[in-house]
């Protein structure tokens, strides 16, 4: 029977402590019910002391959310615990996370204390809390530069006081896996009554451990890891919620420990925090990144599509991704070409195959970024396909003081339809016209426009990426008025859509 971790995911506190990523309150419930919906065990919703925004979010957060437990976050200090109550009192299920730090750096240094002192605050504010709720969870900061001995005395005290949680954070990313591992079983070792608490990790990436050295607590007894999407957080960020849920769904034979998370739902959790934080996810960022899934060596290609696990350990649908992506580069072969061409609609026999491709070996030697109209336009201009659903007329209404109003008329297999429709701006009241005609149920995933030429009379290039029914189609237009660009661009990848 395989084990349970519990996920407690931080990025409404430590993950919003990243200077220019904090959230308003409707912000941060958007991003709790994702998290819900992912699900999160444990979500840490604030530090209600620390402003009357952290605190008015843990009220919110604590009503918007209905099955995971609502954690609120506070020093040992009594007001601390105070407020933390009080932000929690509409939550379901609530849990009080108090603390203090163990380590001589912390002890001397920050708190200019001694180690009695610390032990009996840290008794003190896991009792006070638990005045209030039954799940308390005990941090010792800097757990991971603290004396294993003095640590052990801690958390048999703390336990011994209440906590049901006890938390080893690793909290400036100091330790190296093998240590902190060490770390953990020692106290699964040591600590009398320890099988009352559920050990907790919180690792932060300073050295680019956070992971491994999660993965390490685990391996030797903790049962909750402390995440946060796309690894944000303090300094270097936290522990990867993506990498630990991963790891463990990946080496399953060998670690036999579930959690409770909806993987499909990773990528656009992690997209979601991303755009709310203004905070990109790096694109070589694993399981989430653009390159995360994606294949530029003609020797990988030819692997990837033979057999994708010859070069891909997770299942990209499994993380919400739709497919792996195959990159044009100077570095692809021919089944990298063969494989793109095919997508676009193009059946090329061997004698054509090769004569695209030392076209295409020649281009990308001069271009960095080989897109599908590039690619079209080797073979022969994909203008010069008959198409069926063509552009007959547009007209744009567009202004600062305007709403902007489309009238479009397209010409189906020779017969010609009106539509005129409004939109947020030129661009998108020409295609909402379209799709009125064309009524299809069709997604726009991806929309990049590049100038081909210099000066004020460029000639724009307009690359579209729709998605009908789960799979994904391209379009391309170029135009010196860019709406017309834009909407040839839409009806290109329209047409590429089977007609049933």
């Amino acid at each position: 029977m395989s084990d349970r971790l519990y996920i407690f995911d931080t990025t409404l506190r430590d993950g919003e402590q990243v200077p220019g990523c904090q959230l308003n309150t409707v912000e941060k419930i958007e991003v709790a019910r994702a998290l819900e919906e992912l699900g999160v065990d444990i979500i840490e919703a604030g530090f209600p002391v620390s402003s009357p925004g952290d605190f008015n979010s843990v009220v919110e957060i604590s009503k918007a959310v209905t099955w995971p437990t609502i954690c609120a976050l506070t020093r040992a200090v009594e007001k601390d615990i105070d407020a933390a109550a009080e932000a929690l009192k509409y939550a379901k299920k609530g849990r009080i996370h108090t603390g203090i730090g163990t380590s001589p750096y912390h002890i001397y240094n920050k708190l200019n204390s001694t180690p009695e002192k610390i032990l009996e605050r840290a008794v003190a504010a896991v009792k006070y809390a638990k005045k209030y709720v039954e799940d308390v969870e005990f941090y010792a900061e800097d757990a991971g530069r603290s004396d294993n001995e003095y640590l052990a005395r801690v958390v048999e005290a703390v336990i011994k006081a209440g906590a049901t949680v006890v938390n080893i954070p690793d909290t400036t990313g100091y330790t190296l896996p093998y240590e902190f591992g060490e770390k953990i079983k020692y106290l699964v070792d040591n600590v009398r009554g320890i099988e009352k608490a559920v050990i907790a990790t919180h690792c932060h990436n300073d050295l680019g451990m956070a992971t491994a050295n999660t993965i390490a607590g685990i391996m030797n007894g903790a049962r909750q890891a402390e995440v946060t999407i796309n690894g944000i957080g303090e300094r270097a960020g936290n522990t990867s919620l993506e990498e630990v849920v991963m790891t463990l769904k990946s080496r399953y034979q060998v670690l036999n420990i579930d959690t409770n998370i909806n993987t499909k739902n990773i990528y656009k959790t992690s997209r979601l925090v991303s755009n709310l934080m203004n905070m990109p996810v790096q694109p070589n960022k694993a399981i989430v990144g653009r390159n995360a899934f994606a294949h530029s060596s003609g020797i990988h290609q030819d692997g990837v599509l033979k057999n994708r696990e010859n070069y891909e350990i997770i299942d990209p649908t499994d993380v919400g991704i739709n497919e792996s992506s195959i990159v044009l580069t100077a570095r692809s072969g021919r089944a990298a070409l063969k494989h793109r061409l095919e997508i676009m609609g193009f059946e090329l026999n061997k004698e054509q195959l090769d004569e695209v491709y030392e076209k295409f070996l020649d281009l990308a030697d001069k271009k960095k970024d080989i897109r599908d109209d590039d690619v079209a336009l080797l073979v022969g201009d994909a203008e010069q396909k008959e198409r069926r659903i063509k552009l007959d007329f547009l007209q744009v209404i567009s202004g600062k003081s305007l709403q902007p109003m489309a009238s479009v008329r397209i010409d189906i297999a020779g017969e010609k339809f009106d539509a005129t429709a409004s939109g947020n701006g030129p661009v998108d009241a020409a295609i909402n016209a379209v799709k009125q005609i064309i009524r299809r149920q069709v997604t726009l995933e991806e929309f990049l426009i590049q100038a081909i030429t210099k000066g004020s009379d460029d000639v724009g290039k307009v690359h579209m990426e729709l998605d009908f029914e789960g799979v994904k189609f391209f379009g391309f237009g170029a135009h010196t008025d860019i709406i017309t660009a834009s909407v040839e661009a839409f009806l290109d990848a329209v047409n590429k859509i089977p007609v049933k």
